[in-house]
This record gives structure tokens, C-alpha cells and sequence, in this order.
């Protein structure tokens, strides 16, 4: 890590034998998260606690930008929400937004937020920014199992359809998919639907991957799952990365509805750290919506 553009960092493809992302710089406000994502592998790195505001973040921020390269899009939000509740009293994601936009850098913002992100739309329109909020099920009960901590689904589809309505492009990240979980195939097809009808113009889409502490969290809120996710994981499935992975036939049934979906709708559509690149499973400009930063001067979203 390049301590010299701290709090950014470069985040490289050639890392993650799967990754297809383009390479980008990655930023993150918080540490830790609020929403408790039972799925999250970044608890593996700092463990279980709420989002905390960076050190000295601004004074950061604002002391690395002039040594980045504004060529390369800025992803915030790979590792830690940038609209957790603390985000309305800190404001740091936004004053980010507008030291980069000052700057003229695109933005691509990953969040499970909700109404918060209403606050900065007048201020993401003033730049090339895009967003792609994640909506993992449609099923409110699930998702506060999964996801005890972030808005519900229909607040942050709510969002997403005015974040559109008002000129900013806009995608969605439907990752993870669990088994036994969030896979229902008619959910997943129903929860697409929705999307586009909020304004999504491309859908990411994942399966799970497991590491030990996030793994433990889902087999203990979900008891009746325990032996046949073990199974899956640790029996039949492989080691990429670090990350436990299902059979590669498993991922395409799982996803497949969520493509095959997506196709029919005329979306663009990719999936992530999967390694899948066939014209079923990935067609898109860019693997996570970072294309859609560059469309924004010629209006084509």
C-alpha cells in the first residue's frame, strides 16, 4: 500500500485472480460498518464493530488528492459503507464528494444507504459521479437477518429511483446470493425487475464467498443451514484468494436468474470475482459500474 496517498488506495486487478474491476483508487470514510452485514468478509480484517470515522480523514483527503491521478475513477465504499448513520452527523463521504469533484475525478459510490444519500444529490450532480446501491433480496424479513443494521430494501429502491430521476447514473450490485437464503430464482427475477424499474441501467451480481468469521455468523443466525453451506463450502467447493468458493456449475445456477433476467430487460449486466466472462454471464462495459462515470458528459445513461 502506497502510504504517501493514504486514505486512498490502489486497487489493482492483478491482485485477485478473479477480479475484472478496471484499476481504480478505493476509498473508505469509515472503518468498520453499522449495518453488521452477517455476509461481510472485511470483519475478517477489523473486526465486528460500528463505522468509525478515519483518523484526521479530511486533513488526509485533502493532503492526497494532488498526488493522484485524476485519469483513474474514485470507487468509494469497497470495504466500509460510506452513508452509515454516523455519516449524517460526520459528513465525511460528502465533504469527500466535493474535494473530488473539485478535483475533477469521477466517482463511483458502492452503498446499502438509504434516504441519507437524498442529502447529496445536489452535489453528486455537480460532478461525474455515479452510484450503485447493493439490494441483496426484496424480502424485508431476510434482509434484517442478513443485514440487521442497513435501511430497508424498499427505502434504498426508493433512493435509488430519485437518485435517477434527478439525472445521476445509476446501477445495482445484487451480491452476495446465499444459498438457501437469498436464491429463491422468482425473488431474484422480481428483485431485478425492480431495479430496472428504479433506474438501474446495469446489475452486478455475486455469489457468496466465505471466510471463517463471516461464515460462523451465517451459520449461527442460520442453524438450520449449517451442514449443507459446510458442505458446499468446505466439502465440495475450492480456495481462491484466501475466499471459500462454491463449484463453479453451482455459481452459474445461482446467478443465472439474475442475468438471464437482466438480458431480458436490455440491461447491461456483469459479475464479480467469479471469473465467469461468457456473453451469458458478463456484458458490460466495466464489471462494476465504473463505465457509467464516463458516460455522464455524452448523456448516454
Amino acid at each position: 500500500m502506497d502510504r504517501s496517498i493514504y486514505p486512498f488506495s490502489i486497487f489493482d486487478p492483478w491482485h485477485g485472480r478473479l477480479c475484472t474491476c478496471p484499476k481504480k483508487y478505493s476509498l473508505n470514510p469509515y472503518t468498520g460498518c453499522s449495518f453488521a452485514c452477517l455476509y461481510c468478509y472485511s470483519k475478517s480484517y477489523i473486526g465486528k464493530r460500528k463505522s468509525h470515522p478515519k483518523k484526521d480523514f479530511l486533513r488526509l483527503l485533502y493532503r492526497a488528492i494532488p498526488k493522484l491521478d485524476n485519469r483513474l475513477p474514485v470507487n468509494i465504499g469497497t470495504s466500509s459503507d460510506p452513508y452509515p448513520p454516523e455519516e449524517e452527523d460526520h459528513e465525511l463521504t460528502r465533504e469527500a464528494i466535493k474535494a473530488l469533484i473539485k478535483s475533477d475525478f469521477r466517482v463511483l459510490i458502492t452503498t446499502k444507504g438509504g434516504k441519507l444519500l437524498e442529502r447529496d444529490i445536489e452535489i453528486m450532480l455537480s460532478g461525474r459521479v455515479a452510484v450503485t446501491p447493493t439490494v441483496t433480496t426484496m424480502n424485508a424479513s431476510i434482509a434484517k437477518r442478513i443485514e440487521p443494521g442497513a435501511p430497508e430494501p424498499s427505502e434504498r429502491i426508493t433512493t435509488m429511483k430519485k437518485l435517477s430521476i434527478a439525472g445521476l447514473p445509476v446501477g445495482a450490485r445484487v451480491d452476495p446470493i446465499i444459498p438457501g437464503i437469498n436464491d429463491d430464482e422468482q425473488e431474484l427475477r422480481e428483485l431485478v425487475r425492480a431495479l430496472a424499474e428504479a433506474g438501474a441501467k446495469m446489475i452486478v451480481t455475486s455469489t457468496y464467498k466465505a471466510k471463517p468469521l463471516d461464515f460462523r455468523d451465517l451459520v449461527n443466525a442460520f442453524p438450520e443451514l449449517e451442514n449443507r453451506l459446510r458442505r458446499m463450502y468446505f466439502e465440495e467447493g475450492e480456495i481462491v484468494g484466501g475466499y471459500r468458493y462454491l463449484k463453479k456449475e453451482v455459481r452459474e445456477a445461482l446467478l443465472r436468474p439474475v442475468v438471464s433476467e437482466a438480458s431480458k430487460l436490455n440491461l447491461e449486466y456483469a459479475t464479480c470475482r467469479e471469473g465467469l466472462l461468457s456473453r451469458e454471464f458478463f456484458k458490460s462495459r466495466s464489471c462494476d459500474g465504473t463505465h457509467l462515470t464516463f458516460l455522464i458528459d455524452r448523456k448516454q445513461f
